[in-house]
């Protein structure tokens, strides 16, 4: 589950991880009095205004039909004013949301952490991660922080360092000082950095986060050491530990039929492709997948419908698909072990005598339990549909459909 920076910040300042202070507001008028308020708190005269999209690069991204920024200054309310009035209601396109862009429905008023002082400010790039080859987390950092981070990591990969930590022993003091050390900072500077990354390991842990990115680590002029934007994921398979963080979810972020899908416990994930999958299973989806794509087909969408389908989670899952414009054909590929095969037939016949007019080609590969019953079912139905035995010819007919 991806969060907004705002709300990211405020989970790491419960781990007292210092953060660039601000305000979330969706209206232009609001931003102008959050930026009263934090001119009042902090001093500064200037503030920062930022589009709240799960979407990086929002520093280089532009609104469709303007050209204002994804991340803008302004130092007056009146500045501040304008530019939430710019990304509010528009679709901010970035490196990350491709051409599409996303919808702006809140903007975060932050405070300008490059006030005056003694010493140059600095910019740094730090990530939390799980490095699955070694079973073990992996902090990435990096001493070029700032909105070039991929092409320092594509152009000066000796730019970027790693530190691992066992997850036996957790972040140990020395790491924390070997992180410090390797970023080039000294004096009281090192003394923070050092506690910044021994509290940020903690909230990556302490949340179950399976991805934390700051970008920039932020050094200010008096060497306090500052989290300026904050990307989070939470790891879906531990959102039960934390029912506090599900309430942060942004279903208006995600896709629709994701949601959807979500609705009726199905694991869906939309693809780009022209074949729509329903099969139970996720070894048998993957090589469903590669069967269409040998066929001459491209997968349309992962659906694994799971070891409990009914005819209800089934006919939600067949309406799910056909929602999407790009699908040439259909093929429903079950191997009957705890689901049984009538089921998926039974569901198959009400979701297509419910929406009718179904235009597109239907595979159906019903083998296992109660496999009889369904070909009864569907050869009784009348509907316009091929079976096949094999997956092999499944596929065939697949590559028929998409290629006709």
């Amino acid at each position: 589950m991806n969060l907004h920076e705002y709300q990211a910040k405020e989970l790491l300042k419960k781990y007292n991880v210092p953060v660039q202070e601000g305000i979330p507001v969706d209206t232009p008028e609001l931003a102008a009095e959050a930026y009263k308020n934090l001119k009042v708190q902090y001093g500064n005269e200037f503030a920062v205004v930022k589009a709240q999209i799960h979407a990086g690069g929002r520093g280089k991204g532009k609104i469709i039909g303007k050209e204002q920024r994804g991340v803008a200054v302004g130092k007056n309310a009146e500045d501040i004013k304008t530019i939430a009035g710019n990304l509010l209601g528009g679709t901010l396109v970035t490196i990350q949301t491709g051409p599409a862009g996303k919808l702006v429905n809140k903007v975060l008023v932050a405070q300008d952490v490059y006030y005056p002082g003694p010493n140059p400010v600095k910019e740094y790039y730090l990530s939390i991660l799980l490095d699955r080859a070694k079973g073990q987390n992996v902090i990435m950092y990096s001493t070029e922080g700032g909105m070039d981070i991929e092409e320092v990591a594509h152009n000066t990969p000796d730019k970027i360092f790693k530190e691992w930590v066992h997850p036996s022993g957790g972040l140990q003091p020395f790491q924390a000082r070997k992180i410090a050390f390797n970023l080039g900072v000294t004096g009281n500077a090192f003394k923070n950095l050092v506690k910044f990354v021994t509290n940020l390991y903690n909230a990556y842990v302490g949340v179950d986060a399976s991805m934390l990115e700051i970008n920039p680590l932020f050094k200010t002029s008096d060497d306090k050491i500052v989290a300026v934007d904050c990307k989070m994921n939470i790891d879906d398979n531990a959102i039960m530990r934390h029912p506090d963080l599900e309430a942060l979810r942004d279903i208006t972020e995600e896709d629709p039929t994701e949601v959807e899908a979500g609705k009726y416990n199905l694991n869906f994930v939309k693809l780009d492709g022209n074949v729509g999958c329903m099969v139970n299973g996720a070894g048998l989806a993957m090589a469903t997948m590669d069967m269409i794509k040998l066929s001459g087909g491209e997968p349309a969408n992962f659906l694994d419908v799971g070891g409990t389908a009914n005819a209800q989670t089934v006919e939600a899952g067949f309406r799910i698909i056909l929602r999407d414009p790009k699908v040439k054909a259909i093929l429903i590929n079950i191997f009957g072990g705890i689901v049984r095969c009538d089921r998926v037939a039974q569901g198959v016949i009400d979701a297509y005598q419910s929406i009718g007019n179904i235009t597109v080609p239907i595979i159906v590969r019903l083998q296992g339990t109660n496999a009889a019953e369904a070909k009864e079912l569907i050869e009784k139905s009348g509907l316009k549909v091929q079976s096949a035995i094999l997956l092999s010819e499944a596929a065939e007919l697949v590559g028929k459909a998409v290629n006709a």
